[in-house]
Parts: structure tokens; sequence; C-alpha cells
């Protein structure tokens, strides 16, 4: 054993020091990579090119030509009048490049967050109204923005992680369905006759009980909403027949919003002209010219503390759209957004946007669409939009007076109809999870049932408890030895096999062939995986139940477990005679070797440490001698460090396996053939006849702390060292058996 000496390793654990170091190294270069982060525009605005800027030209103006309709739809969702949608499409677009590093996403109204911001001045209004409409809006914007920018600033932006798919899909499910049957009674001209702000079911009855009381709106919006349908749908199919000019059918089918809206404001127009102060139907009045609101926003303690309740509901949506749609169009453009960032940018517009009368603005999925159809190529795109809603808000005015109404809620019902998730995703949901399945399904029906935000609190609430019950209910299994054959197919008729071990679950849950039956654990060596992380939520369940395995298929190491009836527990269920139940013959073995394999085990906590203490020190009285607690897979040296502390890892025999490396590169050839690589990384179980000190077998090396006898390469390493130990714990156990 004295060559092993001299060629020893021992891995340096780490430090809280190290730690530190890590985190603080180079502390000056970090900082200013830091702030140059913030301003991402900084990293392309010197490569500003002409192609760039022509392709931002014609992507700029087809989205302003969408958003200065839909922002002035939006902004009656919100309750506002329809100049304070424009403010917030305006500043949306102008101050979000500065901080984007998304090139597609607009920022500005959208349904979803228009409704809850409605919803939400609606309450305050209610007990407080004092306060005007606007001012609520803008004193909203400016809360969130600081908490959203917050949230960037300190780099917590993964938090919106912990928001499911499922969740995410009854939202803008749940919330479309909301915001379409509240435009239905705007569209058919019956919504002065009940509060279309209710809930969505109630709406729903009240729409049907005061069906006689519409008019002649009804026509104007039920054949705006069906041109919008017809001029989509004949794009649609025009771009698919005639690819070659699907760049114009794109550019039809993106402006038939604007197209729908010229065309019904000349019918109101020519329908309302003779009696502007009397119109047959409803039009959207005076608009004034430029931004009226521009002030401080204004927002004493008790609004501050009126508005507290709803900001958690407002965040999350703000939150969750926008970094949703930035993600998404990355993915589908190639490119990476730093969420983090983002947050930062809505944060700052939403805050800068309440001084110019802005309400609370995230990004939009159909304008966003659009520009990234568009052709964009840089964020600065947003800054052309900008100037035609400057254009509209100072030009404009006059012309929007005679807008429909009832076109506009046509133009809103035919947006949100894509956020409603479709059959073929229901169709994923419910063979990916059934629960989840279930849980997107309470979410719309409490947001049909209440409203948005208890919707939203619902199915992330019924998400997170999905979450801790599967930590929680994590699975460990029992592995057993399958020795595997691999074959390969080196010519027609010269086939070259290699067998090795594989260790496979008893249940074969890892979809192996049931009719492979790994071997038994006969000689008192169990293999135990951990299948997620071991931490407190999950430790006494994957303790609880590998203890009861174990004691179902061992033995217990005492000749006679309690000499009297007074010595039993008072729960257990055995017999007035506890000397008459040993049996010295019984076929179970006695519990010798517990190896886990902890490769999906990443972090392990304080709670889960002293778990396995604990039952560490119950099966060492169980076996009534030490059993050896043997680890594979550490890849976290702090769950090495842990583990070391509780006096786990090391043994207390000597070391009769090792796993060892051969480093020499006359060996490691680039095309290693399969015996290379089972010369270079063998496992030696007779360690003391190499002589790691010769020229012949200088590049041997260990692999793991040598130390460290009980933390191991792989399974088979492992087994290979328990069954090393196991001839004399048998010599133990068997006088044990024979003695008289």
């Amino acid at each position: 054993m004295n060559s092993i000496n001299q060629n020893v390793y021992r891995e340096p654990l780490p430090t809280i020091k190290d730690w530190l170091t890590s985190k603080i190294n180079n502390p000056k270069e970090k900082i200013k990579n830091y702030f140059l982060s913030l301003f991402p525009f900084l990293t392309w605005i010197y490569r500003y090119n002409l192609v760039w800027f022509w392709s931002d030209v014609i992507a700029g103006l087809t989205v302003g030509a969408v958003v200065i309709p839909q922002g002035m739809a939006y902004a009656g969702l919100a309750k506002l009048a329809p100049q304070f949608g424009l403010y917030s499409s305006f500043v949306g677009v102008m101050i979000y490049w500065f901080f984007a590093t998304s090139k597609d996403v607009t920022i500005g109204p959208v349904a979803v967050m228009s409704i809850l911001t409605g919803t939400i001045l609606d309450d305050v209004h209610k007990i407080h109204p004092q306060y005007e409409l606007h001012i609520i809006a803008s004193a909203l914007a400016i809360i969130i923005g600081c908490i959203v920018c917050a949230f960037g600033i300190f780099r917590i932006g993964f938090l919106v992680n912990f928001i499911p798919l499922p969740a995410l899909a009854a939202f803008t499910t749940g919330s479309a369905l909301n915001i379409g049957m509240g435009q239905i009674p705007t569209l058919m001209g019956n919504n002065k006759s009940f509060d279309t702000r209710q809930s969505t079911f109630l709406v729903f009855i009240n729409f049907w009980k005061h069906i006689t009381y519409c008019n002649l709106n009804a026509v104007l919006g039920l054949t705006a909403l069906t041109l919008l349908y017809i001029i989509r749908y004949a794009c649609t199919r025009c771009m698919r027949l005639y690819p070659q000019r699907e760049k114009v059918f794109f550019f039809i089918n993106t402006l038939r919003t604007v197209f729908v809206i010229l065309i019904y404001l000349l019918i109101s127009w020519l329908i309302n002209r003779n009696v502007p102060s009397n119109p047959h139907t409803a039009i959207l009045g005076n608009i004034p010219r430029g931004f009226q609101n521009i002030a401080v926003t204004y927002i004493d303690r008790q609004l501050f503390s009126v508005l507290l309740p709803y900001v958690p509901s407002a965040v999350v949506v703000l939150v969750i759209e926008h970094i949703a749609i930035a993600k998404s169009f990355g993915r589908i453009n190639n490119y990476i957004i730093n969420p983090d960032q983002e947050l930062i940018a809505i944060g700052i517009t939403n805050v800068l946007g309440s001084f110019f009368g802005a309400y609370p603005a995230t990004g939009s999925f159909s304008r966003t669409a659009i520009k990234s159809k568009a052709g964009v190529r840089t964020p600065l795109a947003g800054l052309i939009t900008g100037i035609l809603i400057i254009l509209a808000i100072y030009i404009l005015t006059p012309i929007f007076f005679w807008i429909s109404q009832a076109s506009l809620a046509a133009v809103i019902i035919h947006a949100i109809g894509d956020l409603i998730v479709g059959p073929g995703t229901l169709k994923q949901f419910w063979e990916i999870s059934p629960i989840e399945f279930l849980i997107f399904w309470i979410g719309i029906i409490v947001t049909i049932f209440t409203n948005i935000e208890n919707g939203i609190y619902v199915s992330i609430i019924a998400s997170a408890v999905l979450l801790l019950y599967r930590i929680a209910k994590a699975q460990g299994k029992f592995l057993g030895r399958i020795q595997m054959h691999q074959l390969k197919f080196v010519s027609d008729n010269n086939v070259h096999s290699t067998k090795r071990n594989i260790y496979v679950s008893f249940d074969h849950c890892e979809g192996t062939n049931p009719l492979i039956n790994p071997s038994l654990r006969k000689n008192g060596i169990f293999i135990f995986r951990f299948y997620e992380n071991f931490l407190y939520p999950n430790a006494s369940n994957y303790m609880e139940k590998m203890v009861e395995q174990i004691f179902n298929e061992t033995k217990s190491g005492k000749t006679i477990p309690y000499r009297n009836l007074g010595e039993q527990p008072w729960n257990l269920q055995t017999s007035r005679h506890p000397e008459k139940e040993y049996h010295p013959n019984e076929h179970r073995p006695r519990l010798h070797a517990l190896i886990l394999d902890c490769t999906g085990v990443s972090d392990i906590d304080i709670t889960a440490l002293q778990n396995l203490v604990d039952v560490r020190r119950q099966l060492d009285n169980y076996a009534d001698w030490k059993v050896n607690w043997h680890f594979v897979g550490l890849s976290n040296p702090w769950v090495k460090r842990a583990l070391i502390s509780r006096g786990f890892g090391s043994t207390d025999y000597d070391r009769t396996v090792f796993a060892i490396a051969n480093t020499d590169k006359n060996l490691n050839h680039e095309d290693d053939s399969d015996d290379d690589h089972e010369r270079n990384n063998v496992q030696i179980e007779d360690y003391s006849s190499i002589d790691l000190s010769s020229n012949t077998n200088a590049a041997l090396l260990p692999i793991l702390d040598t130390d460290m006898a009980l933390f191991h390469v792989d399974i088979d390493e492992a087994y290979a060292a328990a069954i090393a130990s196991l001839p004399l714990r048998q010599e133990i156990d068997t006088s044990i058996a024979t003695a008289p």
C-alpha cells in the first residue's frame, strides 16, 4: 500500500472565502459591465446603417398605423378617454428602445392590462370619487413601474419562471373571454342598459335579457367584425396560393384594422354628420389635441394605500405578458433576451409614461407579431412609430371624433381572439399532464364567474401547490443490477460484443423490458436512486420509503431484539413472547451497505442532511453494526462538504477498490476505440499490486479523493467496494447465526 501514498489526491472542499472571492472577483469590471448592460442600445447604435434604417421605417410605420386605433380602443377598456391610449402608446415606443434587448416587442396598451386597469379604476373611484380616473391610472403606472424596475435592477426576474404555461394560458384565455363578452354589448348597442364590468357570466346573462335594446350600432359592429375576419382569411389563403406575393398580402392583412376603421369612420360620418350633438350611433366624440395631461404624477398616501392591494395582480399581468412575448419572439428570430433588463425597460417606460398621462402598458402580442413579420432590424423602429403617433395626436384628432365605438369594439374582439387557447393546445395539455389541464380550467372558470385578478391568483396558487406536492412526493427507487451485452455490428458476419453492468429499478420505471429481471438483493447491499434534489420538503418521504423497504427485505442484526415484554415499543404488533420470534435460519440478509445514487441531486440542505444522519443511526441500531453508506454522482462540492461534516464519506477499514484513470497521452487517440475506452477508465480491485511509482504506471492516477473511500465515480465501483468489505461481515453474521 506504500505506492498509493505517492499518488494521493485530495479534493479541495469549497469555503465561504472561496465563494465570496468568486462573486467579487474583479469588481470594477463587473460594475462596469452591469451599468453598460442597463443601456443595451450602446452595443449596436454605432453600427446602425441605412439597410437597418429602411427596414425599421417600414416596420415602425406599419405598427404605428395599427397602434393608433388599437390604443384608442383599449383606453375604453381601461375606463379612460381615447387620448390616454394614444399617450400610453407614444411613451411606450419612444422610451423602450433605449433599454430593450428585444427588437420585436412593442410596448403600449394591451387588452388584458387595460381591462384589469379598468377594473381597478372602477373599484377605487367608487370608494374615493375625489380622484379622477386618469389620476388613479397614472398613479398605478408609477407604482408598478417602480416595483418592476426594482425587480430588474436587483436581478430577480427569475421569479417569472415560477409561473407555468397552464397558468399563463388560463390567464390569457379567461381574460380574452372576459374582454370579448364585455365588448359584445358595445358591438350590439345595448351596453347602456346594464353594467358591462360585471363578471363574465353576468354580462352574458344580462346581454340576452336586454337584447331588445340593440340598435343601429349592431349593424356597424357586426359587419365590421365580419369584414375583419374575411380580410384575414382571404389574405392568409392568398399567401399560400401566391407565395411570390406573400409580402403584399401580409401588409394588406396587417393593415386590415386601419382599413376597416377608415371605412366605418366614413360610414359613421355619413350617418351622424347632421346631428353631431345627438348621433344615431355611438361615436368617440371630442379628443383633445396634443398632450393635455403632462404633469408630475399625483399620488398621496391615501391613494397609494388604496392601490396597494391591486398591485400584485397588476405586476403579474405586466411582467408575464411582456416576458412571455419577448422570449417567444427571441426564439423565433434566433436571439436571446435578458429578462432582468426587460423588466427594467418596462418599469422605466411605465414610470416615465405616468408623467405624460399614460396608464400601465406592456408588450403587445399582436403588434409585436406585426413588427417582426414586417422585417424590423433594431429596437429603433419604435422611434418611427412614436413619431407617427405624435402626428396623430396633433393633426388627426378632429377626424377621430367620428370613429364608431361599435367598430372599435369589433377591433378589440377580433384582436383578443388570438389569445384564446385552441383545441390542439388543450389536447396537448391533456396528453402531457391531466392535472395541469385541470388547473387550466379552474383558472378559466374562476375568471368567468368572478374576475381576472381572482383567476390569476387561483391558477398561480394551484400551480404552486402542485409544484410543492411534486417536490414533497419526489420518487426514489431501489435498483438492481443487469449485465448488459452491447453489440456492435462491424460487418455482415462480424459482431463485436462488450459487456458491462447497468442498474435499473425493480419496477422498470425507466421503460426497461419487464421480462428482464434485475438481480435480487441477497447480500444485504441496497442501491437507492434519488430522482430529484434531496431537500427538506421531500427528505422525510425519501427516507421513510427507503427504510420501510429495507426493513421488509432484511433481518435485524440482534439475535433477540427485545428480551422481555416490557422492552417492546408500544406501537409494534408482536407476540407476548419476543424471544420466540427470532429465527436464526431466516433467509433474509442482514443489512450491510447502502449505495445512494445522487446523480440527480445538485443540492442538499440542513433538514435533509439531518434526516440522513437520523436514518444512519436507526439502521446502525437495526443491523447492530455500522452500515456503510456509499455515495455516487456527487457533482456539487458543497454537497460533499455537507456530507463530510456529518461523518459520511470515510470508512474505518482498508480501502480495496479504487477508480483510476490512465492519463498517458500516447494511449488517448482521437478515434478512441472501445478497447481504448476500457483501458483509459478501469477499476482495479487489488490496488496494492500496482506500483504507481514506476515509469510504466506513472499515468495511473486516482479519479476521486483517496481519503473519501465511500464517494464513488459510478455505481459499479460503489458496488464493488461494498462487495469487497462483505466477507468479514458474513463471517460475523454466520457466527451469530450458529451460536447456541
